[in-house]
């Protein structure tokens, strides 16, 4: 690497596959920051749900890009694509080195692909009319007019849809049909990782969030910000929201979530394996490795 040329270190994976441990490890040692790549850890007051950082985990290491929107205005691409930028060319300049974890595939390509998300700012009137049709007559018109995005989001993901739709009633064109990307002129080396016993980990975790409360975390949500907020109906909160309803047992609840999980975590697999280049840490040794990686690119 050029002593003049910026590295991007990124550590990517599937939910619950260990990234927050790994990257607090491997920060402390390297003496870096972590900028989050999480897109639900981004709001305040989604905690228990996101598994975001404890408190104490953050005082070990300094974190950016963590509770920086309120659950009831979402952040578009292109905003935490700005937002994300302007921290890391901070970082950049200190050290020439900059450190991001997280799971969310689009929003880490938005940053290491430079994409160019389309500049429409949000509606609160239209995402209050597409709140009000509801998020199953909302994905019907997004297949419709987008089959492209509808096939990577999620039916459920109220959120992403109702961009989608957004984008397209501003400009008249699709999201996908807009997408294009100016790469930034940093090296970037990612890490990945992917336990063989994702499965296990997921249950653990699962089961965790829910004896951590996160039906008392949904409650506050609601009283806040109103049951009908898009983002209670993500994973983990979807289930608490309807637990709170008296339509799921816990025990049902911890079930769904744990499935809509594996499936989240299966196509977190695939946007790595098509759309990344990991260099994937084994599982007995992981920050070992990552050591060894970032030293070689370094010397």
């Amino acid at each position: 690497m050029s002593s003049t040329q910026k590295l991007v270190i990124v550590l990517l994976g599937p939910t619950a596959s260990g990234k927050t441990e790994t990257a607090l490890d491997l920060a402390e040692k390297l003496k870096l920051k972590i900028h989050n790549i999480d897109s639900r850890q981004l709001y305040i007051g989604m905690d228990i749900g996101t598994a975001k950082p404890t408190k104490e985990q953050m005082s070990r290491v300094k974190h950016f890009l963590v509770d920086i929107r309120k659950p009831d205005e979402p952040i578009t691409l292109k905003e935490f694509q700005e937002t994300a930028q302007a921290s890391l060319k901070e970082t950049l300049e200190d050290n020439g080195i900059a450190f991001l974890v997280g799971g969310s595939g689009l929003y880490i390509k938005a940053i290491t692909s430079g994409l160019l998300p389309p500049a429409v700012p949000p509606s609160k009137d239209l995402r209050h009319q597409l709140s009000e049709l509801g998020q199953a007559e909302c994905f019907q018109m997004l297949q419709s007019s987008d089959p492209r995005a509808s096939k990577r989001i999620s039916p459920r993901d109220a959120v992403r849809t109702q961009r989608a739709l957004e984008v397209l009633f501003a400009t008249g064109k699709s999201i996908t049909e807009q997408e294009g990307s100016d790469p930034p002129p940093w090296n970037i080396l990612e890490l990945g990782l992917n336990p063989k016993n994702l499965r296990q980990k997921i249950e653990n975790r699962t089961n965790q969030i829910y004896k951590n409360g996160l039906i008392e975390e949904t409650k506050q949500l609601i009283h806040q910000y109103s049951k009908d907020l898009p983002l209670l109906q993500t994973i983990g909160y979807g289930e608490a929201l309807e637990v709170i309803q008296g339509k799921f047992s816990i025990a049902k609840a911890i079930e769904i979530t744990n499935n809509r999980t594996n499936q989240y975590a299966k196509k977190q697999r695939t946007w790595f394996r098509r759309q990344h280049n990991p260099k994937w840490l084994n599982d007995e040794e992981p920050l070992r490795e990552a050591l060894s990686l970032i030293e070689a690119v370094l010397r």
